[in-house]
């Protein structure tokens, strides 16, 4: 599977698609106020990644324990300094309501985390490599 997204902006546009492999989707993502640049920025969308890996991760697992999952709220949270820093402090928690005791929930919430991708290619760190 080969996941890719691709930005493109000029004054007072801000077209994002992403793909995975021959599915293309459009993300609506308005500009800055100011017309160039995005007006999320890299952070925000990275905590969306790992908020939605592990939402839907949390979807594809739970029926293996026989579980059925009815509602999901997952929140990201880390800490971004200054120019140039790599983020710190990160975290994320999960609500979720199951037809389920409290624990299989929990053993759902750790079986997920451990095969969670996204969280998984972050916590092993890779090369990401500038292509001119």
């Amino acid at each position: 599977m080969t996941i890719s997204a691709t930005v493109n902006n000029r004054r007072n546009v801000h077209d994002v698609t992403v793909r995975t492999n021959d599915d293309p989707k459009t993300v609506s993502i308005p500009p800055k106020a100011g017309g160039f640049g995005s007006s999320l920025n890299g952070g925000e969308l990275l905590m969306l990644a790992l908020a939605t890996c592990y939402c839907n991760d949390l979807y594809r697992e739970a029926p293996k324990l026989g579980i059925t999952l009815t509602e999901v709220e997952v929140e990201c949270t880390g800490r971004f300094g200054g120019v140039g820093e790599p983020g710190s402090g990160f975290q994320y928690r999960a609500r979720v309501v199951a037809d389920a005791p409290p624990e299989k929930i929990a053993e759902l919430l750790r079986h997920t985390d451990r095969v969670a991708e996204i969280q998984n290619t972050l916590r092993q760190g890779l090369p990401i490599t500038l292509v001119i």
